[in-house]
């Protein structure tokens, strides 16, 4: 609350892992995330999204409650808990359970070693979830363990490995029991693999982790139950900048300040009473306080509890929940709440309390249009709520359909409750209430009082629906496109009701009421989330192979324990250098535009400010040219993109630049055309320069003799990368030389040094680029990196003074673009028996306002269109196109991923066309001996068959596709879908400059050896893989190697770690650099061969022989002659299949992943439990990106989706309930080190399986409804989408109920 002149300001009391914190100057503005990270310098803890949406900053809450002598536990969000409201409370990070200088906890040894860590940035934030739940239970079930993980997301791991993890904590065994005797899949092998070839199934041992032991934790500090027991309640006064914050003690004194300052809002702690709950109870005390009370009352009893707790379940994250109250929930009336449908249909009631008085209204009065006495007055606070027991002959439900099943706002949601007078089924009572779909919560009364009467019927449905919609009336911008949806959902859930109903009215009364057919009934059934069972199969080393030697061997990444403890340094991590400032760059809001003024003298009033940076204050380059278009530091003169950087603030805090950077004003005029999508840009024919063309055969001659011919096209969203840790730089000016120390989270160091270089105008050598490591990237810490890398240094050369700059996650959203926008057009020549004979496509993509990696990504779709198959006569074009928006880059993929869905796409349309099936299709067109790709390079398709036969065999695909007809046969409102899909992946970066590498070994007179190469370590293993590499090399344990950083100052001109060339080509430069040195050696070890290792170094000192050494490789000699439309632009091919079996809900769209199987072949793999990892979380982006992550603009240009609020990347809800990956035996790959193959990107493909199930599924709901065959899906295939291909009476409903909608709020680019 703003208040002035109150009481003084109290010490705010607070211990953090056991030590007490007395903070004098409590800043009610204050949230405990900055106050852990800047103050108590616990950096543990990290910096997510800073709004409750990724759990990268979870820590434990403890209270004490003397009334009933308990201590309480819960994780909560550090970036939403203010640390006013932690008077009295114990905090723990994750640096309070356990740390390698003491001891590690056995969460965080567990994580570490099953591999449930790859960036590492988001392990701290698990760690507190499933710690903070074994405080809790010290053996959990695995539902509690998956709740426990609803509200974190991990962008690299796919969490299959997290779960593994966890699951060694639960107490009921984990075990798959999917075999027909009852036995394990894991103590079956013999049905699973051949006799001959040695394979293992385990990545991590169990027998090494140290036990749980509940009694080695931390204690609940007794002072603080000393305060809290005796300690006279007394009111606590905090006064910040810009605000107070007042903790009264009583109610009554509450309502006088609501008296005194109606307008101030207020924050929760907690009470709770009965089932009248105190308004203040969490929503984890409200459902804890309910699934007691179901279990303690008859079932009649208890309908609106259990529709109550079902709501419950999904809402937030366990951490969300656990601070959120009930009362906060209601007051808001955001559309957005859960609960309030429910608890206004079921005729819930509150209880206010003011100055004036008490009263008691009905929930659903706040939603009425009527104003006056039944709504809520500001001097009022809302002390409990009444829940009511529900009485015989009523039933009650809730709905909700959100973009993803668990820790998501919903689309839509509904409570529903109908009462039949005693004995019938008509209707005596009812209420329907709808959430999402405008403003507030509103209900259909008129639908509810016109209905009273009627018997539950098919007519009253239809009359139902017909009147639902009619009042209903969802503004055409209400939200974006999603009205059509929002309004079949509306009739959908009632429906769904409809039959919950009829069901229940069976069970009363079965003579009378015949309940609801067969094939019905599943849908009364929601998608649950279940620990995965999964399963890794991987090659076993050889017997002979020296048990030192680590290659091949499922090592533990090299910083997983450091991860899990939060050691692990990251930017934002590093100490603050003295005098240091911040940064809060200002950008464009509009998308092209002049710039005609930037006023910014209110912003330099503003506290701690120091300096304002534009584009004048660039000593030299501000544009670089490395294509078809400059690349912009800072806007000059005018904007290209909502998000670009015009200016920047630098002040003495965060918070500081950030609210001055909002007062800079900047005026505009609107420049013509305003480019927003690919089709536009096609209008305007705004390309980036060169267009790319391949053709191979005689395309117009093929078409004259096919058969048949179907033309298409489909389109493809961008996908943001979402790397958990956000753009992040620090620049420190060494004050001598112009040099230069740059700390930046990159791909690529050198670029970094180039570009910083250039816009100081200082030689490159006074530049010293440092990475660590980086907390994810994907490709979008390459371009964008450097050009932020440039603002800071500008702003640092400027200032003198070290500059921080941390891009919070909205704006590195808005500013840094992502994966292009892709629309492939095709026309497909082929015969009846399904031989494709002739393909023309052209593919549009979204290169947005600078050229970036556009035109490469371009050239990438054609080169790797053909994936699997072979077309003997094709003619394929690629645009990269110039529009208004923040330019595209970089995407794990490169290009791939979106034209061979354009191709699969065509495969699938060709199967519907010819009659035979998708994966026929699929066999009679690859690849099938030595042939040519359509740009003339050689290529041996063995290994892809191999894949895709063993993917059919361990898939049993066939007996599992009858199985899914069967299953569609008998169930109509649900449907299962399977597809298997093929894929191979060329590897390569087209030209060998791009792929040379450097390393260089010291070793030190100890024997201990200092590795460095120019890899950046981004969450893919690359560290760890270079010291097994150097110890294989050197023959000495990997415990004798360390790698400190990635820098410029010792390896110079590295190439960006990308394209999945990390490990093959610093591989062999580490190789070389160790050979060199064994070299030297060899003499002194063949004159001593008993010797030890450190005895032979010694010696060699002492002989003044050299003990460091470069290593260098000159890259794969690769090319592409554009002209001709032929070379060798790869350098060797991995393949793969996947197959994967999904079920949706026809009603709402939603659907289940229930079971993957993954075939790889990735060569001789080093390190097979960090290859299995990769596969795994490029699958799972792979499924981000064609069924979940939708990117939306305003139709003026503006990003909407700025963090996990509105975008949704997959959770631990969205993965395959049955995972399995197996890599192909006996593989080798002469072409790379120790025969392995590069494999960051080629699984992110794989993902499109679950889209093709997906459509399968949709495609058996068509024909069974007689629609025409052919129908088009876009990527993402969203709830939204499946719900509309599903075509039945309530989708025609929207037909016939066209509401004029406005213009559209939100655009697809």
């Amino acid at each position: 609350m703003s208040l002035q002149g109150a009481a003084g300001t109290e010490e705010l009391i607070f211990y953090v892992n056991g030590r007490k914190i007395l903070e004098k100057n409590a800043d009610p503005e204050q949230m405990l995330l900055s106050y852990l990270r800047k103050r108590l310098h616990l950096t543990g803890t990290k910096y997510g999204c800073g709004g409750g949406g990724c759990g990268a900053c979870t820590v434990m809450i403890s209270t004490y409650e003397p009334a009933s002598k308990k201590i309480r536990h819960y994780s909560a969000n550090a970036c939403l808990l203010p640390i006013c409201s932690l008077y009295g409370a114990a905090v723990t990070t994750v640096e309070g359970v356990g740390s390698t200088k003491t001891r590690v906890h056995p969460v965080q040894e567990r994580l570490a070693k099953c591999h449930g860590s790859q960036c590492g940035f988001c392990t701290p934030g698990m760690v507190m979830s499933i710690y903070t739940l074994l405080r809790n239970h010290p053996e959990p079930t695995s539902e509690q363990m998956i709740a426990a993980l609803a509200g974190n997301l991990c962008r690299c791991t796919g969490y299959r490995p997290i779960l593994d993890a966890c699951k060694t904590f639960c107490k009921e065994s984990v075990c798959c029991q999917r075999k027909a005797n009852g036995k394990c899949c894991l103590d079956q092998e013999d049905d699973l693999f051949d006799k001959e070839e040695k394979v293992s199934t385990r990545l991590f041992s169990t027998d090494e982790f140290q036990p749980l032991d509940p009694t080695q934790e931390l204690i609940f500090p007794p002072e603080l139950m000393r305060m809290a027991e005796n300690q006279p309640k007394r009111t606590l006064f905090f006064h910040g900048e810009r605000m107070t914050w007042i903790s009264p003690v009583s109610l009554d004194e509450l309502l006088d300040l609501k008296a005194a300052h109606p307008k101030a809002p207020l924050v929760v702690g907690n009470t709770s009473v009965g089932l009248t709950l105190g308004a203040a109870c969490s929503l984890s005390l409200v459902k804890d306080i309910l699934t007691n009370a179901i279990s303690e009352y008859p079932e009649e009893k208890t309908k609106v509890f259990r529709a109550v707790l079902q709501q419950l379940r999904t809402l937030g994250g366990e951490q969300i929940r656990n601070v959120a109250s009930l009362g906060g929930n209601i007051i808001s009336r955001k559309s957005t709440s859960d609960l309030n449908p429910i608890l206004a249909a079921s005729n819930c009631m509150l209880n206010l309390a003011s100055r004036g008085g008490k009263r008691q209204i009905p929930l659903s009065d706040i939603f009425a249009d009527g104003v006056g006495n039944n709504t809520i007055t500001p001097e009022e606070i809302l002390v409990s709520v009444y829940i009511p027991h529900s009485r015989k002959g009523e039933y009650v439900s809730a709905f909700r359909q959100a973009p993803r099943r668990e820790n998501a706002l919903p689309i839509t949601n509904a409570g529903m409750r109908v009462l039949f007078e005693e004995g019938t089924d008509s209707i005596k009572d009812l209420s329907i209430f709808y959430g999402g779909a405008v403003l507030t919560t509103i209900c259909a009364k008129q639908t509810c009082w016109t209905l009273i009467g009627r018997h539950w019927n098919e007519q009253m449905l239809d009359e139902a629906c017909q009147l639902i919609l009619k009042e209903i009336a969802l503004p055409g911008s209400a939200s974006s496109e999603k009205v059509d949806y929002k309004k079949t959902l509306v009739v959908s859930f009632f429906y769904r009701f409809f039959l919950e109903v009829l069901q229940s009215l069976r069970t009363m009364d079965p003579c009378r009421y015949p309940g609801i057919p067969m094939e019905y009934r599943s849908v009364l059934q929601d998608f649950k989330t279940k620990i995965p069972q999964s399963i890794q199969i991987y090659q076993d080393i050889e017997p002979s192979q020296s048990p030192q030697d680590p290659v091949g061997r499922p090592i533990m990444h090299q910083s997983g324990i450091k991860h899990a403890t939060g050691e692990a340094v990251y930017i934002d991590d590093l100490p603050s250098v003295d005098g240091e400032l911040f940064l809060a760059v200002v950008t464009s809001s509009r998308a092209h535009a002049k710039i005609v003024s930037i006023d910014t003298s209110e912003a330099l009033k503003g506290p701690g400010v120091f300096d304002i940076i534009t584009a004048h204050d660039v000593p030299a380059t501000n544009e670089f040219y490395y294509s078809d278009g400059p690349e912009i530091v800072f806007a000059r003169n005018k904007v290209i993109c909502v998000g670009q950087i015009v200016c920047a603030v630098v002040a003495d805090s965060d918070i500081h630049a950030k609210q001055a950077a909002a007062k800079v004003k900047i005026e505009y005029e609107v420049l013509e055309p305003v480019i927003l999508t690919i089709e536009e840009a096609i209008k305007h024919s705004s390309f980036f320069e060169p267009k790319r063309k391949l053709e191979h055969g005689n395309v117009d001659q093929a078409f004259e003799t096919v058969d048949n011919i179907i033309e298409g096209e489909i389109h493809i969203g961008g996908q943001e990368h979402f790397y958990m840790e956000t753009q992040s730089v620090l620049a420190v000016p060494i004050g001598e030389d112009k040099e230069m120390d740059v700390y930046v989270s990159t791909q690529h160091p050198a670029i970094i040094q180039e570009m910083v270089a250039a816009s100081l105008g200082v030689p490159a050598n006074r530049i010293m680029c440092h990475v660590k490591r980086v907390g994810g990237a994907f490709g979008g810490k390459l371009l964008k990196a450097g050009l932020l890398a440039s603002v800071a240094a500008v702003a640092a050369n400027k200032t003198s003074r070290a500059v921080r700059l941390i891009l919070s996650r909205g704006d590195d959203m808005l500013i840094t673009g992502g994966r292009h926008p892709f629309i492939g057009k095709y026309k497909v020549g082929f015969m009846n028996d399904g031989r494709i004979r002739a393909v023309d496509a052209k593919y549009y993509i979204n290169g947005g306002c600078t050229p970036d990696d556009s035109v490469l990504v371009a050239e990438v779709s054609l080169l790797k269109m053909d994936n699997a198959y072979k077309i003997p006569n094709l003619r394929c074009w690629a645009y990269a196109c110039k529009t208004n928006l923040p330019s595209n880059t970089a995407f794990r993929g490169f290009g791939f991923p979106q034209s061979a869905l354009v191709t699969e796409t065509w495969i699938t349309g060709v199967a519907d066309k010819t009659g035979l099936s998708p994966e026929k299709i699929r066999e009679i067109n690859m690849y099938k001996e030595n042939e040519q790709t359509h740009f003339k390079q050689k290529l041996d398709p063995q290994n892809l068959i191999r894949c895709w036969n063993e993917c059919m065999e361990k898939s049993a695909y066939y007996s599992r596709k009858t199985a899914v007809n069967e299953f569609n046969k008998q169930n109509y409102w649900k449907k299962k879908g399977i597809a298997i899909v093929p894929m191979k992946f060329p590897f390569g970066l087209g030209t060998r400059y791009l792929s040379q590498a450097a390393a260089l070994v010291h070793i030190y007179t100890d024997g201990s050896v200092l590795l460095t190469h120019g890899g950046i370590e981004m969450g893919q293993g690359i560290h760890t893989k270079m010291i097994q590499v150097a110890s294989r090399e050197l023959n000495i344990p990997m415990s004798c190697i360390h790698f400190c950083e990635t820098s410029t100052t010792t390896v110079p001109n590295a190439c960006a770690s990308a394209g999945s060339a990390g490990t093959d080509v610093n591989g062999m430069a580490v190789k070389d650099a160790c050979q060199t040195l064994l070299k030297r050696l060899q003499p002194i070890i063949n004159k001593n061969p008993k010797g030890t290792w450190n005895d032979w170094i010694k010696e060699a000192f002492e002989r003044s022989v050299s003990l460091s050494a470069t290593g260098y490789f000159r890259g794969y000699n690769e090319n592409m002659d554009w002209e001709k439309g032929e070379g060798q632009p790869f350098t060797y091919f991995l393949y793969g299949a996947a197959c994967s079996e999904v079920e949706i809900n026809c009603l709402t769209g939603d659907h289940k992943n229930l079971r993957t199987d993954i075939v790889m072949d990735i060569g001789y793999s080093i390190n097979p439990a960090v290859d299995i990892g990769q596969i795994e979380g490029a699958f799972v982006q792979g499924i981000g990106l064609y069924t979940m992550e939708e990117l939306k603009y305003s139709p003026e240009g503006v990003l909407y989706t700025r963090g996990p609020d509105q975008y949704k990347i997959p959770a631990v809800c969205d993965i395959p309930e049955q995972f399995s990956v197996s890599l192909l035996s006996s593989s080798q790959n002469p072409y790379a080190i120790y025969a392995s193959k590069g494999i960051g990107e080629a699984g992110l493909f794989l993902g499109s399986s679950v889209f093709f199930a997906l459509r399968d599924a949709v495609t058996s709901v068509r024909n069974e409804r007689g629609l025409k065959k052919t129908f088009a899906l876009n990527s993402p295939l969203t709830a939204e989408q499946i719900r509309a291909s599903c075509a039945d009476d309530f989708t025609e409903m929207m037909k016939n109920n066209e509401s004029a909608s406005s213009t559209p709020r939100a655009i697809s680019v």
